[in-house]
């Protein structure tokens, strides 16, 4: 087992209301519910109880929950849920192996109960060959790393390696043992459907987080095999959210889909397309496909730069996915809540802490070899005739292709060659590990003008090439050579029809070439150059791995059957790669095709090739390399799984028959027994000198040698621990599963074995056969599992053929023995074939042509006198010489085709003899007969007259001789012609008709036995000459000669013997004929020779087949039934039943004899493996052919002793349809008998079977199935409840009006009586019938029952209009043992219950004055309480109370109001078993049509049941009671109904926008509904909460419909999708589904009760519907039902009732019938679907019906569900300061500043609005006091933002986005000539606002809660608090994806309503009204100016600031110098007046 829960105990579980509980446990997990036992009253039970739980291959998920209910177990009423909790698997699933928890349980309101707990240990176990995923939740879809590399690159093990660890054992608690692990390789995916069918794909894009870039704009494109979708755009935000689903609609198969790519990409929208990407994930479709429900759910995809990996993550994208195919049920996709704390690592789509790293797929391409012909040889023709270019090229001019993950590298052209050497590596950068799985490589031939065309395509699977886990290993592969299958080599002119396969789409057909390949993988770095040569030292360091060496291919053909292609002689071919290639002119000769043979008709429908005791046999000499010890591993590991596979059916056999448990477990043990036996052989080795082995197949092998050790551990466990049969059961299929996962070998470079049936020279129906399944080997154990043995090969049409041509029958039927192996192993050939001998033959044809009446070889139209069987080759008998080692045994001697000897009437037991009477006459002259050729056949050839023919040996005449009168012909029979050669015969004579002739016939019959008939063959054999006739060489032959006939030949052989085993066989001819026409005189041929396998004789026996009947055939007429019969085919002989009339059902009874069947070989070997008989069933039809239903298979018990007493068992086989689907079952069985030895008398007398059992008895000449084969009857008897029928279609275009029914059971018919007008009352008056009938006793042959439906028109005439089968009545058995208790559930229900809970006579107590008091006291309590309701408590709150969403209904669920039932599925479907509401009737759909056609055409329906069970075998005895009785009334009822929708999910979108404008349309009857006009634009997932009210008349208007429609403004609507509700059955039903009881009874408010009926009048009628005594109330709270009286109070004692609670008798009778299975208030989840796409879900609906009967009174008022509004607020943000922002800028003075100004907006609103600008900030402070208003609806329940909006200008509606609250604030660097300067951004939700700080220095990036998860940070609601205010940081994102500190903003957030915004008016800015608060202008500091608007600020702070010492230096410097000049100046003058003054 994978998961074992042991239930330990647990603790205070809850009292009931009259004493202790009765507490079990149920576990549920993955939809399995299991549980323990129930202990009887106990409040603290230990169980100690182990629940197993299989994971089915699969590994534990993060997500996954264990479910935990307790229950007190109740025989009243429905068992009581306690508690319930869920335990997450998440520690399990990252490693862990065992759990140990004790949860607390809440109710089924969420409410935590107060100490009660369970204790539950938990221990996980992967599966053998299961991969335990990681906490990532990735299911084995990476590949590891070298374990050289493990610890480098820190990647975790998928499954640890650990040396012990402690393990329970299973059945034995508290037992442990020890057990090794071992890390495991990918699941590899199985081989997938190549059918196309309708698949959906449903990717939602939720949201992103840390999204690298700065104010960016991100939006996600998700593109899925080539079809493109993308998200809305969000504006500058890194965690953007969408919450968007796409849909994508495919036809394709699964082959070709599960490769394709999803692609998620981010792009940056404001930056140009080629800068636009920021990160990107890819993975194939199949990885999504392959996980639990096809589907993953919130998964964080790591997104990274496609073009440097080593750039690291890029952001993360959280998805959902879904692949959705027919029938396959969609997800709930569940809603999508932002959480910031979520632990993304965990949940990450990739193994836990692996880094997606550089990685480069080097695939070296050394070269190719048989690459096919595909260009046109005509220029080479013309060049030739011009004797232009001698040289002879290869037309093909090839190259390849290698592709991964979307990537593409294509290698060099090799012109016109086709055995290329590119030597060249291809190089394909990726991330690994990725989620691609296949390495494509394809082989192209280039063409200069066309598209190039594909030669082949071949995949490597990486989950085959890697391992994970410590011990795990990179890709790697080879070198070694790739296979190539496709279409046929031969090349045409015309296209290829099987071109596909070349593709790789389906199962190719041939061999195409192989190449040699080597791949590794490199980490760490990409490739820098894609295309390079390989270096000649690689090159020569691989030519080790080509060595070759010689095999033999045998093959001995002992039988083909059911041929079915005639025209022309059949053999067949058998070829391993192009070796062996008939019809490839390449390939050399040899003796790989049997001789063409004419097939012979096998006596009733198909033919036969007739070899007789000389079976062909083919010889194959080919060269491969030695990978014997790659194919021995394989087939090692596939014998243990053949014989476990084989132990396995015995085991479940045993269990089936069900023998005692030591029986069975006898078998498991030997079955462990030989399994261990088997897992000790030894693996091969590789051996030097022989085996060239490379790293992939030293992984592998330890690989495999390590799992077979440890599963031989688990197997030796097992067998001594096994306590539980059905664990050990499980557990061997496990070991199993492992088997076969080791059981792939990748590198696989043989080629398979192809068989190809040739008729003529095309290639009809093939047969692959891999190398392995017949490889010999000298050690017994790792021989093929078909090597040298006998099997059965069934023929396949290539390609699509056989459905596109409309061909049903199998191609051939071959039984032939294969064996390859090394040519020095050829002898263990021969000594197998003991039962014949090998001969070797010469053969050669003598031609001959007619010239002029008489044969001659001279000139055989160009053929040669002698040649080979095509005429090719020249071969005469001289010239053949023996070649070395073998010599001549004897002469030549004619040895004619087997065929040839057959007579035209071979095969037949009745012939139709017949012959033409010719007459003429001359112009004016009366007839006479002919002269030369009075009599002919119809060819024209000469024949006896006809009463000089002979009557054959062996049969006898019929009747006489007589005209032909079915024919264009006159009254006595004449046709008439102007000239009898040149035909043209018409009816009516005229005057110019030369000649006439008629046809005369003779019926004859066979007498002679088969013995006679081969003496007469062999005889005639003798005596002919051996010539075969023809008109054209080319054409068929014959054995007797026509006059038409130009040409004939006959076959010459020559024994030879072999003197040396060694020798080869093959003749090297010289052809020195001097005459020859060809330019080469003396030109060397191979030819090969025949080889047969002689048997001495054959043994005789005869087969019974005893075909008993069919049931749930498919129709075959357009009347919905057939006129089958079944037709077994047994090797040579096939034969059919009698054609049974219109039915599905048949009932043949008849036995089928085949006499005198000879079989060649070993009876034991016959006994071994018995050839199988094809049964096939047809439609008979009297114009055209017959219509194939369907076919099966089965194998005889041979007995070669015919006193065996065995007996054969009938048993049913499947029938498969020609498209492989289910077409019915058959009940058949089949015994062989070999006659005697001593009855073979070759002359005396013919077999006659004596000695065999006594024939079957005969009834009107057609033999029955004999006693103690046929089934044992029984007196049965049938009730049959023929209710009504509905819907009936229209039948050659007339209603039906008047049906009536017929039921057939065996044989026996009755009828109902017709119903007198369906639209009125659809209903039977007498719907009661009743069969007394013989059936049979066992449940396995229990017959169908056929329904018929006539509709009684005018004039008498009753057609069948319908029909409907039951394949088995089994279902519908009763006990009558328990037929009271059955019809009672409530007596049922007390069965045994303790009565004296309550004394019966306590009633005069129950009604005393405390019942007052009581009342009193309650209603005090009631008035105390008014007040409990809230105003935000409305119906909405109790749907998302029940749904589960509770952040959505606040405090509902701890006030403790009602909650409904939530049904994820629909109503009839839940949890609680209703069991569709058919128990009182089942709906059957009445069919008719054909089986052809694309849907069946349900024509209406049957409402009924029915009741088997037996009767007294003595007739005397009374009948028992009917079980179907006290029927309700069949009248119509008029009802009313209210339809509530309350939303849907997931709809598919309808426009080409990717949404949807939803609305509903209801209809019932003719009546229609709908809400058009309220439709909802733009929405997938819209709510409606819309209420509909109709008047329904049941049964005639019973089938509810509610369509979900897409509004479209021009055209007409589309149907989104739809539903139906059968609204009679939920009428009808036991569990009352017409309106759903509450929880509670309330006569007002939200919880008012809506039925018509009250709790009182409900409890009575089920009392009277179930004669059950009561209820007799005792006062107002107390109840008396049968035995049990219940009390109000013990209901009511600790809750809280409304201030509306009812009166105390209703509320008491509610309380009881909610323990009764009734129907409780609830809302069921319908999905949809649409009649374009059948079976795949359109999305769904969340609702609920009620339907109120007018006779039960008017109902209550409806229930009010219109949709929440969103309320009016306003968000108020004043932004005070910033501080210590990022300075960006430098001014003229190189001083660092910036012009600040903050930005902000409610995310999704954007709505933007900024301050004013802080200029010249130096310090990073900016001072703002500046008010933001926002204005928003907002929706308080629900915690979101409803903004509405158009989606473009040219949109018509606004679309509604429900957005979480989030604010964003930014900060900007303000440029006046350039674009503003980002700084920082701060974006927070509203409802969880991080609390913002009171101090600056706090403010850091801690405070914000997704920068770090493991930080829990405090965070306030401000819808509660209304009112914030401090600091928070501002961050910017680094080059290198981290984040950085730019700023702080000291904030101010506000919330209020708009009542109150009204109240405190507030303008924005500054503006008025300034208040609330008043805001002053900032006081910033002088600094802070535009300097061009402000010129002398900017010189006092800018200029003067910064260079005023400049300028005052300056002045002074100026002064001096004036000074100085003045001085100067001034000096010599004032020195001058000094001297003279003196």
């Amino acid at each position: 087992m994978s998961l074992d829960v042991f239930v330990v105990s647990a603790a205070n579980v809850p009292k009931e209301r009259f004493g202790k509980s009765d507490p079990y446990v149920q576990i549920v997990f993955q939809g399995q519910k299991k549980k323990t036992e129930v202990i009887k009253d106990e409040e603290n039970p230990t169980w100690n109880q182990r629940l197993d739980f299989d994971l089915g291959g699969q590994a534990l998920q993060p997500s996954d929950q264990l479910v935990v209910n307790l229950f007190d177990y109740e025989k009243i009423g429905r068992n009581k849920l306690l508690g319930t909790c869920n335990v997450p698997m998440g520690n399990l699933s990252q490693g862990k192996d065992s759990l140990e928890v004790s949860p607390g349980l809440t109710d089924s309101n969420q409410r935590p109960l107060q100490g009660v707990t369970v204790t539950l240990k938990i221990h996980y176990k992967a599966p053998p060959g299961a991969v335990k995923k990681q906490s990532s939740g990735t299911v084995g879809s990476q590949p590891g790393m070298d374990e050289t590399d493990a610890d480098e690159e820190q990647i975790e093990d998928i499954e640890e390696e650990e040396e012990e660890e402690v393990e329970q054992v299973p059945g034995q608690p508290g037992k442990t043992r020890k057990k090794k692990k071992t890390h495991k390789r990918r699941k590899i995916r199985g081989k997938l459907s190549s059918k196309p069918q309708d698949f959906q794909i449903r990717i939602k894009v939720i949201e992103g987080r840390q999204i690298q870039g700065s104010n960016i704009k991100p939006v996600c494109r998700v593109t899925v095999n080539h079809q493109t979708k993308q998200t809305r755009i969000k504006k500058g935000t890194n965690s953007p959210f969408w919450n968007q689903v796409f849909f994508y609609n495919f036809h394709t198969s699964p082959a070709d889909l599960f490769d394709e790519i999803i692609d998620f990409q981010v792009f940056d929208s404001k930056r140009l397309r080629s800068d636009s990407l920021i990160g990107s994930f890819k993975m194939d479709i199949g990885i999504v496909h392959d996980e639990r429900g096809h589907t993953f759910q919130h998964k964080w995809l790591l997104l990274g730069d496609p073009e440097d990996p080593m750039a690291g993550a890029k952001g993360y994208l959280k998805v959902s996915a879904t692949v959705l195919g027919p029938g396959d049920v969609a997800p709930d996709f569940k809603p999508a809540v932002q959480d910031d704390s979520e632990d993304m690592e965990a949940n990450l789509l990739r193994p836990a802490g692996v880094t997606l790293r550089p990685a480069t797929f080097s695939v070296r391409l050394y070269g190719a070899e048989d690459v096919p012909r595909m260009d046109s040889a005509m220029m080479q023709g013309v060049k030739k005739f011009f004797g232009v270019g001698t040289v002879q090229k290869e037309l093909v001019d090839p190259y390849a292709t290698v592709s991964f993950a979307g990537k593409e590298v294509k290698s060099k052209i090799m012109y016109q060659c086709d055995h290329p050497e590119w030597n060249q590596e291809l190089r394909l950068g990726l991330r690994f590990p990725s989620m691609c799985e296949r390495i494509r490589l394809q082989v192209l031939d280039w063409d200069r003008i066309t598209e190039d065309d594909t030669i082949a395509t071949s995949f490597v699977k990486i989950p085959e090439i890697s391992g994970l886990g410590e011990n795990g290993f990179l890709p790697t592969f080879g070198p070694t050579h790739i296979n190539f299958y496709g279409s046929p080599r031969e090349y045409s002119e015309l296209p290829d029809e099987y071109e596909a396969l070349n593709m790789g789409k389906g199962e190719g057909v041939a061999y195409r070439g192989r190449a040699l390949v080597e791949i590794k993988t490199v980490i760490g770095e990409l490739p820098d150059q894609v295309i390079d040569d390989i270096h000649n030292d690689d090159v020569l360091r691989v030519q080790k791995f080509l060595r070759r060496r010689k095999y033999k291919l045998h093959a001995a053909f002992l039988s083909a059957t059911m041929v079915s292609e005639v025209d022309a002689p059949v053999e067949f071919e058998v070829s391993i790669g192009n070796y062996g290639n008939k019809l490839d002119e390449s390939v050399p000769p040899c003796s790989s095709t049997t001789q063409p043979t004419n097939p012979v008709f096998d006596g009733c429908h198909y033919y036969f090739l007739p070899w007789g005791e000389t079976k062909p046999c083919t010889v194959i000499d080919c060269h491969w390399e030695d990978i014997s010890f790659r194919l021995e591993a394989v087939n090692l590991i596939n014998s243990i799984i053949d014989k476990l596979e084989v132990n396995v059916a015995k085991v479940r056999v045993a269990e089936q028959s069900r023998l005692e448990a030591p029986q069975i477990a006898q078998v498991i043990i030997s079955t462990l027994d030989e399994l261990a036996a088997d897992l000790s052989k030894p693996f091969p080795q590789v051996i030097e000198g022989q085996h060239q082995s490379n790293d992939l197949d030293r992984l592998i092998s330890e690989y495999r040698q390590q799992e077979i050790s440890n599963l031989k551990d688990e197997v030796l466990r097992l067998r001594e621990n096994a306590t539980v049969i059905v664990d050990a059961i499980s557990e061997i299929e496990g070991f199993l599963a492992s088997l076969k996962t080791l059981a792939v070998e990748p590198q696989n470079s043989m080629p398979d074995v192809i068989i190809w049936m040739l008729s003529g020279n095309d290639r009809i129906a093939y047969y692959r056969i891999p190398a392995a399944d017949v490889l010999f080997s000298a050690t017994p154990d790792y021989c093929g599992r078909n090597c040298g043995k006998l099997q059965t090969i069934t023929m396949k049409y290539p390609g699509n053929k056989a459905e596109k041509e409309n061909k049903p029958e199998i191609p051939a039927m071959v039984r032939a023995k294969i064996w390859l192996g090394l040519d020095k192993h050829e002898h263990e050939w021969h000594e197998m074939q003991t039962e014949g001998e090998l001969s070797v033959f010469a053969e050669t044809y003598e031609n001959q042509v007619s010239m002029i009446g008489n044969w001659t070889n001279r000139a055989p139209m160009g053929r040669p006198k002698w040649s080979d069987n095509s005429g090719k080759v020249k071969l005469t008998k001289e010239k053949f010489n023996p070649p070395p080692g073998w010599r001549w045994e004897a002469e030549w001697y004619i040895s004619p085709e087997l065929s040839m000897l057959y007579d035209k009437d071979a095969g037949h037991k009745e012939f139709l003899e017949d012959v033409y009477e010719h007459a003429l006459r001359v112009p004016g002259m009366a007839w006479h007969q002919f002269p030369q050729k009075p009599w002919s056949d119809v060819k024209g050839d000469e024949m006896p007259a006809r009463d000089d023919i002979e009557l054959p040996e062996g049969w006898k005449w019929d009747d006489a001789w007589q005209v032909d009168l079915n024919r264009a012909v006159d009254e006595e029979g004449w046709e008439y012609a102007v000239e009898a050669t040149l035909g043209g015969y018409g009816p009516v004579e005229k005057t110019y008709h030369m000649c006439r002739r008629r046809r005369w016939l003779r019926q004859r019959s066979v007498l002679l036995t088969a013995k006679k008939k081969v003496e007469k063959e062999k005889s005639a054999k003798d005596a002919q000459e051996g010539w075969e006739y023809a008109i054209l060489f080319n054409q068929k032959f014959h054995a007797k000669e026509h006059r038409i006939d130009l040409c004939r030949r006959r076959r010459w052989h020559r024994k030879m013997v072999a003197d040396s085993p060694s020798a080869t066989c093959f003749f090297q001819m010289q052809d020195d004929d001097k005459d020859s026409d060809d330019e080469d005189k003396y030109k060397a041929a191979l030819t090969a020779p025949r080889m047969f396998l002689t048997y001495p004789g054959a043994h005789k026996y005869q087969l019974r087949a005893y075909i008993y009947q069919a049931r749930d055939l498919i129709a075959g007429d357009d009347t919905g039934l057939s006129d089958p019969f079944a037709r077994v085919s047994f090797l040579t002989q096939s034969q059919q039943t009698e054609k049974l009339k219109k039915t599905l059902c048949p009932m043949w009874d008849q036995t089928l004899l085949f006499e005198e069947i000879e079989i060649h070989g070993d009876p034991r070997v016959i006994v071994q493996q018995p050839p199988p008989l094809v049964i096939e069933l047809f439609d008979h039809d009297r114009l055209g052919s017959d219509e194939f239903l369907g076919r099966t298979m089965g194998h005889p018990i041979v007995k070669l002793d015919p006193a065996d007493p065995r007996l054969p068992r009938l048993a049913w086989y499947e029938i498969k349809t020609k498209k492989n689907e289910y077409g019915g079952e058959l009940l058949a069985a089949f015994e062989l008998y070999k006659f005697p030895e001593e009855v073979f008398d070759p002359i005396e007398e013919p077999l006659t079977g004596k000695d065999l059992p006594f024939l079957p008895p005969n009834r009107d000449g057609v033999f029955i199935v004999p006693n103690g084969i046929r089934p044992v009857m029984q007196r049965t008897g049938i009730e049959v409840l023929a209710w009504g029928v509905r819907n009936m279609k229209k039948f050659q275009l007339a209603n039906v009006t008047s049906p009536s029914l017929e039921f057939e059971v065996s044989g026996q018919v009755m009828k109902t009586n017709k119903i007198k007008n369906t639209k009125r009352n659809p209903n039977f008056d007498e719907p009661l019938l009743f069969y007394d009938i013989m059936l049979p006793k066992e449940e396995l042959y229990m017959p169908p029952l056929n329904i018929k439906i006539r509709d009684h028109r005018q004039f008498g005439r009753q057609p069948t209009v319908g029909i409907a089968v039951l394949k088995s009545l089994e279902s519908f058995r009763a006990d009558l043992s328990k037929l009271d208790t059955d019809n009672i559930p409530l007596s049922l229900l007390t069965a045994g219950m303790d009565t004296a809970v309550t004394p019966v006579n306590g009633a005069d107590h129950v009604i005393d004055m405390a019942v007052e008091e009581d009342e009193t006291g309650t209603l005090k309590k009631v008035l105390k309480k008014k007040d409990i309701i809230a105003e935000d408590i409305d119906w909405w709150s109790k749907y998302y109370a029940s749904t589960g969403e509770l952040d959505k209904c606040r405090h509902y669920i701890e006030k403790g109001f009602d909650v409904m039932q939530f049904y994820k599925t629909e109503l009839e479907k839940g949890e609680d078993d209703f069991n569709s509401f058919s128990d009182f009737c089942q709906t059957f759909p009445l069919m008719r049509g054909s089986a052809d056609e694309e849907e069946s055409d349900v024509i209406g329906e049957f409402k009924g049941s029915f009741k088997v069970y037996p009767l007294p075998g003595d007739p005397n005895l009374p009948l028992p009671t009917k079980i179907l009785s006290s029927l309700p009334e069949s009248g119509p009822e008029q009802c009313i109904v209210r339809v509530y929708v309350i939303k849907a999910i997931d709809l598919q979108p309808n426009d080409p926008s990717g949404l949807a404008d939803p609305y509903i349309q209801v209809e019932l009857g003719k009546k229609k509904k709908d809400n058009r006009d309220d439709y909802v634009p733009n929405s997938l997932s819209p709510v409606f909460g819309s209420i509909f009210e109709l008047e329904a008349t049941l049964p005639v208007e019973k089938d509810l419909s509610i369509k979900i429609k897409d509004y479209d403004f021009l055209s007409s609507d589309d149907t989104i999708g739809e539903t139906t509700i059968d609204l009679e059955n939920r009428y009808l039903t036991k569990y009352r589904a017409t309106c759903g009881l509450p929880q509670s009874y309330s006569t007002g408010g939200i919880f008012q009760w809506r039925d018509s009926q009250k709790p009182k009048e409900i409890l009575e009628d089920f009392c009277k519907k179930n004669s059950i005594d009561g209820p007799h109330f005792y006062g107002n709270n107390g109840v008396k039902i049968a035995n049990r009286v219940f009390n109000l109070g013990d209901f009511e004692k600790s809750k809280t009732l409304l201030p509306d609670a009812g009166p105390p008798e209703e509320r008491l009778a509610l309380y009881v019938l909610h323990n009764l299975p009734l129907v409780k208030e609830h809302l069921e989840t319908r999905p949809l679907y649409n009649p374009l796409q059948p079976g795949i879900e359109q999305g769904k609906i969340q609702m609920w019906v009620d339907v109120f009967p007018k006779s039960m009174g008017p109902p209550g008022p409806p229930v009010e569900i219109t949709p929440r509004k969103a309320k009016c607020y306003e968000l108020r943000c004043i932004i005070w300061n910033t501080k210590d922002v990022i300075l960006d800028e430098e001014s003229i003075t190189g001083e660092a500043m910036s012009d600040i100004y903050v930005k902000g907006w409610i995310a999704g609103v954007n709505d933007k609005q900024k301050t004013d600008v802080h200029y010249r900030s130096l310090d990073g402070e900016g001072n703002f006091n500046w008010r933001m208003v926002f204005p928003f609806d907002y929706m308080p329940a629900e915690q979101c933002i409803v903004h509405k909006k158009k989606e473009h200008f040219w949109s018509l509606d606004e679309t509604e986005q429900r957005i979480p609250p989030k604010f964003v604030v930014q900060i900007w660097d303000n440029d006046k000539f350039s674009a503003d300067d980002f700084l920082g951004t701060l974006e927070v939700n509203l409802d969880s606002l991080p609390v913002p700080v009171k101090k600056s220095r706090q403010c850091n990036l801690q405070q914000l809660p997704d920068v770090d998860v493991d930080n829990k940070v405090k965070t306030i609601s401000l819808f509660e608090a209304k009112r914030a205010y401090g600091y928070l940081p501002c961050f910017g994102t680094a080059e290198d994806g981290t984040r950085t500190l730019t700023g702080k903003v000291e904030i101010e957030l506000e919330i209020l309503t708009k009542e109150e915004a009204g109240q405190r008016p507030a303008g924005q800015g500054q503006e008025e009204p300034n208040m609330n608060p008043h805001l002053d202008p900032p006081k910033r500091p002088e600094t802070s100016f535009l300097w061009f608007t402000s010129p002398w600020k900017t010189l006092k702070f800018i200029i003067w600031r910064n260079y005023k010492w400049y300028f005052i230096g300056g002045f002074i410097l100026i002064l001096l110098i004036l000074l100085i000049i003045l001085f100067i100046y001034s000096f010599p003058g004032e020195a001058m007046t000094k001297i003279f003054s003196k």
